[in-house]
């Protein structure tokens, strides 16, 4: 009980809703822009200016109503939950993998590959129906449904653990790599990485 008054007096103080987000938004500009070296070489003071202005930049309109309609901390509280349980199956998947070794491959490409461009496609997703953006059919409605939902991802995972298992090893092929692969199928939209 005095964990769940802990949590509420956390919530009445504001962490859920200036905290969080302003730390996520800051540590990822900030992350970004010493990665990147966009503002130069050893800018660490402007890098963290910067950051600081963009998370509080997307903090202070939530609490003064600036919003008229997609507010971002609402859309990163709502697509969170749902980002880190995708995080957790996807690298638990990559564990499979790597138990199983890098030799798992479809279409001559490896399954990290297909990995990361689900994840990609998944996390649009979500913060999209977030936004609302993506609506679900009411013919869909009984997706929504959270057993529903952890039932599915059940059969899934175990569908994909058997197959992993059972499957037939084949001989070895030359291999594509993912950017490569998108390439030829999508045109100039990725960009192949070119070996120096």
């Amino acid at each position: 009980m005095a964990f769940e008054n802990f949590i509420y007096i956390l919530t009445s103080w504001g962490v859920a809703e200036f905290l969080l987000p302003f730390l996520l938004v800051f540590v990822i500009v900030y992350a970004t822009l010493h990665k990147t070296k966009i503002l130069g070489e050893e800018k660490k003071n402007l890098n963290v200016v910067l950051a600081l202005i963009m998370g509080l930049a997307v903090v202070i309109p939530h609490f003064t109503g600036w919003y008229s309609t997609w507010d971002p901390v609402v859309v990163i509280n709502q697509a969170l939950p749902q980002v880190s349980i995708i995080l957790v199956a996807i690298i638990m998947l990559l564990l499979i993998i790597g138990v199983f070794g890098n030799e798992i491959e479809i279409a001559n490409t490896p399954l990290s590959g297909w990995i990361v461009i689900v994840a990609i496609i998944t996390v649009v997703a979500i913060f999209g129906s977030a936004v609302g953006w993506f609506r679900m059919p009411i013919w869909l409605g009984f997706l929504q449904d959270p057993e529903l939902q952890a039932l599915i991802v059940m059969v899934l995972v175990f569908g994909i653990i058997i197959w992993f298992i059972t499957k037939e090893p084949k001989e070895k092929k030359e291999t594509k790599e993912a950017g490569k692969f998108l390439k030829d199928y999508f045109g100039s939209i990725v960009k192949e990485k070119r070996s120096k």
